[in-house]
């Protein structure tokens, strides 16, 4: 690499952090009517203000630290980002993709090293190290296409696994041969060993300490600073054990990647500091690294084409296998592709440990520096050819072109701005993210005090703010109404409410009844799903979802409603979800989750009385979260035990994180009205053990 001539003309620190931000706006703005991927432009950037372009800033160390920052972000989003669940389906297919994409470029690039540049077989193996690693350069543009849980990006990540560490076991054999003048298998043993040990502390701790601090902390800010902390500590690790941090990052991001939900407040707070300085950071360091002079050199050129058509066809061949194969669209192929083109940071490391080692001269390093320019350039580019068009073949797979006509109005009742924030995130995880989804948030006071109106203003802001952090808009609205319900009921007529969530109410008397009376006035005078909760615990740290479906309530009009909106929050959190219910409901609700395609791990238990709900108590784990599905009085699945429901969460369940749904009933109809209070039993009014007792022999001599 040949060295600056002269000092930089721009060295102050605010100038450079003023030309970066300028790059980091500018690049976009102008690449985007131009129809370039602006990771091309970020690149290019760095080349022309960079120490060989026009020498405007130095390749200084804060371009190295926040490059090596931006390189690790961009690897641990990758990891945090991947759909868990789809993640498994393709993990197999991804396995034989990392095979291809580890040794078809390990062989091709060892033969044309030893036979077209004449170089020794240490160093040809060094080379092939080279050719197999890859770095998910392109992964910003499948995020922005919205196509990162598709099969070809999913095998193209599993892919990158294994190419990278086996790049790296190759490099670390390599090296150990050069030094030592012979193959030593204990120092790649060891090295196996470390990573070994290594995977399964992290796997043992990290759940344990997020799960932890989340439920200790709510802060936003410390829960970002936290989880920062813990991707460079494992990028440190990795290092410490002789692996590239890149992996330590990615490798967090697949262990954080259950508690950082896809739609909640802190995965947006990730995203955007990372897409908004660190990535763009990496990618301008990057093109300060390349050196296009090396261009004019003609040994160089015809070297790095050699090296560049190696590069290039040993990473498209993997890709047009797997798709043959998997028996894959072309799209696919060409997103694999360009997801495994890109060579930078593994590629780095190798050519400047054979340069070091003098294993390599300036003709061949010139000539990785050429194929890092090119690939660069050329990944984004073959990866935004074809995400659009893989995208529109998945929305037409999946039938999501008909379903962004439906249209859901949620409706969040909030009381008070301490209970206002969990809510309100309980609501965003349930946003259908398939259609358009609007969400409205209501406090309705009955007095005109000062006191009143703070408290509701304060509600409204706090749901607002909620809201804003996870950049989901959150219209609040702010009632005055003698009658709570009335403003409710009025707000839902308005605005076409199609499910309204609440908090169950902290009881003030012994005799007040489990929902308070104005939930239960609430469900007499509506028919709209009316969802009521209470969490103890953060909603992203919820293990599995328990969900105890009565009988026949496949046959209620709000059935596909209740299960989409448990099966989204069920996929945000990443938990699996237990529906305990009769047999004949069993493959109703399978057929509205495979038809949805959802992608979630789903259990199903037996159940056949009301009377297991007793006896489920011991099984809800204080991280579960218990949802149970109600009924109004008249409705199709409405038994008279079901009055008891409010009695038996009481007793069994006090400590428990609970959900009650009641669905939507009877389509367009008006709510039905009744003299009997469906909710109207309490701890001290529910049938004691002796009557109930009583009952069921009765009921079983009426059936003998």
């Amino acid at each position: 690499m040949i060295a600056a001539a002269t000092q930089a003309l721009v060295t102050q620190p605010v100038q450079i952090f003023l030309i970066v931000l300028a790059i980091i706006l500018f690049a976009p703005l102008l690449l985007n009517k131009l129809k370039i991927p602006h990771i091309i432009g970020m690149i290019g950037a760095g080349v022309v203000v960079g120490p060989y372009g026009f020498n405007v800033l130095d390749n200084d160390s804060s371009f190295a630290i926040f490059g090596q920052v931006g390189l690790l972000y961009l690897m641990f989003l990758a990891g945090l980002e991947i759909d868990m669940y789809h993640l498994k389906l393709n993990l197999r297919r991804g396995l034989l993709f990392g095979v291809l994409t580890l040794t078809i470029p390990l062989i091709l690039g060892v033969l044309t090293s030893v036979y077209l540049l004449h170089v020794d077989w240490t160093t040809a193996f060094l080379l092939g190290a080279m050719y197999a690693s890859h770095t998910l350069l392109s992964y910003p543009v499948a995020a922005r296409f919205g196509i990162t849980k598709a099969p070809a990006v999913l095998i193209a990540i599993v892919g990158t696994i294994i190419a990278v560490i086996g790049a790296l076991l190759v490099l670390a054999a390599t090296v150990n041969v050069h030094e030592e003048g012979h193959f030593n298998p204990t120092a790649i043993l060891l090295l196996m060993l470390r990573l070994a040990l290594w995977v399964v502390v992290l796997l043992y701790a990290y759940p344990r300490i997020v799960r932890f601090f989340f439920k200790k902390y709510s802060d936003k800010v410390l829960q970002y600073v936290f989880v920062l902390t813990l991707v460079f500590l494992a990028a440190c690790s990795a290092q410490f054990i002789g692996l590239e941090p890149v992996l330590g990052a990615f490798f967090a991001g697949l262990l954080l990647n259950r508690y950082v939900p896809i739609s909640s407040p802190l995965m947006n707070s990730i995203e955007f500091v990372g897409n908004a300085l660190f990535i763009p950071y990496f990618l301008i360091s990057v093109g300060m690294m390349i050196n296009v002079r090396v261009l004019g050199n003609v040994q160089t050129v015809t070297v790095a084409a050699i090296m560049l058509a190696v590069a290039l066809g040993s990473k498209w061949l993997p890709a047009y296998i797997a798709q043959k194969i998997n028996r894959l669209d072309g799209y696919s192929r060409n997103v694999m592709f360009g997801l495994t083109a890109a060579h930078t940071a593994v590629a780095l490391a190798v050519v400047t440990v054979g340069y070091r080692m003098n294993m390599f001269d300036e003709r061949i390093l010139n000539s990785t520096i050429v194929v890092i320019l090119i690939t660069c350039a050329l990944a984004p580019i073959i990866t935004s050819a074809a995400a659009p068009k893989l995208k529109v073949k998945m929305m037409e797979e999946d039938g999501d072109i008909i379903r962004h006509t439906r249209i859901n109005n949620t409706l969040i009742a909030v009381a008070n701005p301490l209970t206002t924030p969990p809510l309100v995130e309980m609501a965003m995880l349930m946003r259908n993210d398939r259609g358009q989804h609007n969400f409205y948030a209501i406090h309705v006071r009955n007095e005109n005090s000062k006191q009143a109106k703070n408290t509701s203003r304060s509600s409204l802001e706090a749901a607002r703010r909620t809201g804003a952090t996870a950049d989901i808009n959150i219209l609040t609205l702010e009632r005055f109404d003698l009658n709570t319900v009335t403003g409710i009921l009025n707000t839902i007529e308005e605005r076409e409410i199609t499910e309204v969530i609440l908090g169950i109410h902290r009881r003030v008397t012994i005799i007040d009844s489990f929902f308070g009376h104005k939930v239960e006035q609430l469900l007499r005078s509506t028919n709209r799903m009316v969802m009521i909760t209470r969490c103890f615990i953060p909603v992203n740290t919820i293990t599995r979802v328990v969900v105890w479906v009565p009988r026949d309530a496949q046959y209620e009009t709000g059935f596909s409603r209740w299960v989409r909106a448990l099966a989204r929050l069920t996929r945000q959190v990443g938990c699996r979800i237990t529906f305990c219910c009769p047999g004949d409901v069993q493959p109703l609700i399978r057929g509205v989750l495979y038809a949805e395609n959802y992608g979630i791990r789903c259990e199903f238990n037996t159940i056949d009385s009301q009377d297991d709900i007793v006896l489920m108590a011991n099984k809800i784990a204080d991280d579960d979260l218990f949802v149970v599905i109600g009924a109004r009085v008249q409705s199709v699945s409405y038994r008279p035990e079901m009055a008891e429901l409010p009695g038996f969460l009481q007793k069994y369940f006090a400590t428990n994180n609970i959900m009650m749904i009641y669905p939507e009933q009877f389509g367009e109809a008006p709510a039905l009205t009744s003299f009997t209070d469906p909710m109207s039993s309490d701890i001290q009014s529910a049938p004691s053990p002796l009557l109930r007792n009583i009952k069921q022999r009765l009921r079983r001599l009426m059936g003998s």
